[in-house]
């Protein structure tokens, strides 16, 4: 099995070291088996009547070893690969393509709290995904993560720190070949609140602390 992301060149090798003049090279690609590459009599055709291909099928004239260029997510598949010497042998080649990863955007709401300790609203997201997890990082101590298998979606993923918190957090997407990180800036994202009723809500009591040099929290207390 290979494993790819959309934009890469993936060769399939067919160990072949080197071709003689009766020898038969076919590549046939999916469920219907449909030929898409062959070398017969040492001569190259490549078959792509459907333009799922295009340009990017590359054939190696002195092995039959099979190269896909600038590979994309419809290229995911089955490639069946037919050798006829003095004997006929087959090889299959299940490849995956993955999209590429976005990186992960986090964002923050109004710090507030039902406490004395006052705490900062994150939720980390991303857009357009599939076959991907999301997840938040203490550290190297996974805390939360979500996924999501074939359906390209939107991910996001919440997560409440206290404000004065020195851990090191990391919003962290990933599939089975890469992955995307951003870290979390606990002070340029968790700031005072600015509107303790749009925080809190109305069903609350707003008290709002003030600290010097800033305009203070938001304490919510229920009624």
């Amino acid at each position: 099995m290979k494993s790819v992301t959309e934009g890469d060149s993936v060769t399939l090798n067919t160990d072949v070291t080197e071709l003689q003049k009766t020898d038969q090279i076919l590549w046939m690609f999916g469920s219907q088996e449909t030929r898409i590459a062959e070398i017969h009599k040492l001569n190259i055709d490549m078959y792509d009547s459907d333009e799922t291909f295009g340009d990017r099928l590359k054939m190696d004239s002195q092995t039959g070893s099979l190269t896909i260029r600038n590979i994309r997510t419809e290229h995911s598949g089955v490639y069946k690969l037919q050798i006829i010497s003095k004997t006929t042998s087959f090889k299959r080649f299940n490849v995956t393509v993955y999209a590429p990863l976005p990186v992960p955007v986090i964002t923050s709401s109004c710090s507030s709290s039902t406490s004395s300790v006052f705490k900062c609203s994150l939720l980390c997201s991303v857009l357009n995904v599939s076959d991907v997890s999301l997840s938040w990082y203490k550290g190297n101590s996974l805390l939360s993560s979500i996924s999501v298998s074939d359906l390209s979606i939107s991910l996001s993923l919440p997560l409440e720190v206290e404000y004065q918190d020195k851990n090191t957090y990391s919003c962290v997407i990933n599939n089975p070949i890469s992955n995307q990180t951003t870290h979390l800036d606990i002070g340029q994202l968790c700031q005072p609140c600015t509107d303790c009723i749009h925080c809190c809500g109305v069903t609350e009591a707003v008290i709002r602390l003030a600290l010097s040099g800033g305009c203070g929290y938001c304490w919510c207390a229920g009624l």
